[in-house]
């Protein structure tokens, strides 16, 4: 054992591994030290001070000739010479399983509960900026129902939808677009009605307006990837939209006479 923990690749592993445990297990049980906190070190953290100690094993190794043919002896006998074939084998089978491993632990559903409580519908704030001027939410009616065509509206919010929204939500608002799968969590269904038929058409313009960056702290984390649609569409489009959407859905919005009784 001692012959190997003097070799340079003995050596080299006995860092890493260390450096593992230290990293993984030691800070979490340390007193913070220099106002660091002490606690589970994330993944990604851990991959990013692994990376740079084997950086520093690799200096250490190759700043020196005779350090660094006998680190690479042991590495080209197994990848070379005949009889380490079944050494070579093993490594075959074994670093693919490990990758295969350490992969499904990452991509494999988690049934523990999230680190803090989140909002499917955050509190909206008072009032919002809309390119540049401040709108009111509480008490805000949709404008378009109260002037113009009802029918011109809906084919307005139809047209807008189907260019814009269609993609993710799809074209039964149920969403399930073609792009649907590739979001996690999905786009919404409104259809449900959890979604636009427990809420105001003033909730719905802002969640449209400010999409997922606009979303408060108690809406994360909610990764969603809905852009900030006031960046490509007016005032009276995103009414309009909102309006098509509770047609096509088959819902009533809530009205402030209706969320003063709650």
């Amino acid at each position: 054992m001692s012959k190997h923990l003097r070799h340079p690749l003995g050596r080299a592993v006995l860092v890493l591994l260390g450096a593992y445990v230290l990293i993984e297990f030691g800070i979490a049980y340390l007193p913070p030290l220099f106002g660091i906190p002490s606690g589970p070190v994330p993944d990604t953290v851990l991959f990013q001070y692994l990376g740079t100690v084997v950086v520093g094993i690799l200096i250490w190794v190759s700043d020196n000739e005779t350090r660094w043919s006998e680190f690479k002896a042991p590495l080209h006998k197994v990848m070379v010479e005949p009889e380490k074939k079944r050494a070579r084998l093993a490594l075959a089978v074994i670093i693919p399983a490990l990758v295969g491993l350490m992969t499904f632990n990452q991509v494999k559903p988690s049934m523990a509960a999230p680190a803090t409580l989140r909002s499917i519908h955050p509190a909206p704030p008072g009032q919002i900026d809309f390119k540049g001027e401040t709108m009111e939410l509480a008490g805000l009616e949709n404008p378009l129902r109260a002037t113009g065509s009802m029918e011109e509206h809906y084919e307005s919010g139809r047209e807008i939808y189907v260019k814009n929204c269609m993609a993710c939500h799809g074209d039964g608002l149920a969403g399930r677009g073609h792009y649907a799968l590739g979001f996690n969590p999905g786009p919404a269904s409104f259809q449900d009605v959890g979604t636009i038929a427990q809420l105001t058409e003033s909730y719905v313009f802002w969640r449209v307006a400010k999409g997922g960056p606009g979303l408060p702290n108690e809406g994360a984390p909610w990764n969603s990837a809905m852009p900030s649609w006031e960046d490509f569409l007016t005032e009276e489009e995103i009414w309009s939209v909102i309006i098509f959407m509770y047609e096509q859905a088959g819902h009533e919005p809530r009205t402030w006479e209706e969320e003063g009784e709650h």
